[in-house]
């Protein structure tokens, strides 16, 4: 199972917007579950962070290969999930070609000792120069 988080910065003036997004995805809820099942994505949290740079949301994602799955969603032709892409890029300003980079190195992963763990990568996995 891979997990990965990340920071999306929320743009000027569209707190308001971000909000009724994610209160509308979450009255979407049975669309919302079809997309990730089908895409393979397990876990997804989305919080609000504010600080005095601006407003982001801090994304968790889990599922058997995440990079592969958001692609999937990027590409689907789902009427709930061109919503959702249409909605991440006026509210964040992420477009499909987002999605193509790397996911964030994930350089410290607690687990549980009864449950899955997965080693880090090393410095060198981690850092591109």
């Amino acid at each position: 199972m891979q997990s990965v988080s990340w920071f999306v910065p929320i743009l000027p003036d569209k707190l308001d917007a971000w909000i009724k997004f994610t209160e509308e995805s979450n009255a979407r809820k049975d669309e919302h579950a079809r997309s990730r099942r089908r895409a393979g994505i397990t876990r997804e949290v989305a919080a609000l962070v504010q600080t005095p740079q601006g407003n982001f949301t801090s994304i968790f994602l889990e599922g058997e290969d995440v990079s592969a799955a958001l692609k999937s969603i990027v590409k689907s032709d789902d009427p709930y999930d061109k919503w959702f892409m249409a909605m991440t890029a006026e509210i964040h300003g992420m477009t499909p070609e987002t999605f193509e980079a790397p996911l964030p190195a994930v350089y410290f992963d607690y687990r549980e000792a009864d449950t899955e763990s997965t080693a880090a990568p090393s410095r060198e996995e981690r850092v591109s120069h």
